[in-house]
């Protein structure tokens, strides 16, 4: 008898869908898992639809609209295993910029009906509102990292993925510290690993595209930035980039927003 193959999917909300080109992108290495898999519902990829239960679901984006609170539990109750992929989707994205004001007065700025807009306040990660069993982070996430995890679901086993910060790929790929040797800001220290220190390694400081590591230690971070004449102004926007929804992050925006 044929084995039946697992079944992926591949969800997409409120984002730019360069997570999902991440998956495309991984060309060769996706052609060997692709013959492992069935690829059951991948927008980016194909119109073709196949019905669940999935056995993996990669969701992308994040809640936005009260469609999608609707949607994001079908999904789930629908997959054996959802993982959450990119920084919309583990952190509100760039479009939680939103939740620090009030989103109305940016739809009447924009739309010329925007009674015609149904949205939410906030934009929220996946796991604000169904249980997820891994956050891949991101802004995009690493294709490298992503063929890991599809593997290893695979495979029956529990992903090998890194759980220190940038500053330890700094060291990895012997590049000097942008903040010890220029005093450029940095969020290295708080940052997850997964791009290669990219930034730091053409003299730039990470701009925390990963989001905040395990065990964060923002304060600290932002008392050093602080001694080297960082305003709280620049803080609060350091925080509120890609993760700006992320607790730590934002907790420790707020905190100096109030000191502006």
């Amino acid at each position: 008898m044929k084995k039946k193959k697992p079944k992926l999917a591949v969800w997409k909300f409120a984002s730019c869908d360069g997570c999902q080109l991440s998956l495309l992108d991984c060309e060769d290495e996706l052609l060997a898992v692709a013959g492992a898999i069935d690829i059951a519902n991948f927008p980016e990829a194909s119109r073709a639809i196949a019905r669940g239960p999935y056995d993996l679901s990669l969701v992308e984006g994040s809640i936005t609209t009260p469609h999608d609170a609707e949607r994001i539990h079908k999904i789930r109750r629908s997959s054996k295993y959802m993982v959450t992929i990119g920084a919309c989707a583990t952190a509100g994205g760039i479009q939680a910029l939103r939740n620090f004001t009030d989103v109305k007065e940016y739809a009447s700025l924009i739309y010329a009906n925007p009674e015609y807009i149904s949205t939410l306040q906030n934009s929220t990660a996946i796991a604000d509102h169904v249980p997820v069993d891994l956050e891949l982070r991101g802004c995009p996430i690493s294709k490298y990292q992503l063929i890991e995890v599809v593997s290893a679901y695979l495979n029956h086993r529990k992903p090998n993925l890194p759980s220190f910060s940038v500053c330890i790929e700094c060291k990895l790929r012997g590049t000097t510290c942008v903040m010890v040797a220029h005093g450029t800001p940095c969020l290295g220290p708080v940052t997850h690993a997964g791009c290669g220190a990219i930034c730091p390694a053409y003299n730039r400081g990470c701009y925390s595209c990963f989001g905040p590591k395990e065990t964060v230690n923002t304060e600290a971070l932002a008392e050093q930035l602080k001694s080297m004449g960082t305003p709280p102004a620049d803080l609060v926007r350091m925080f509120r980039s890609f993760n700006a929804e992320a607790l730590e992050f934002r907790q420790e925006s707020t905190i100096h927003e109030r000191e502006d």
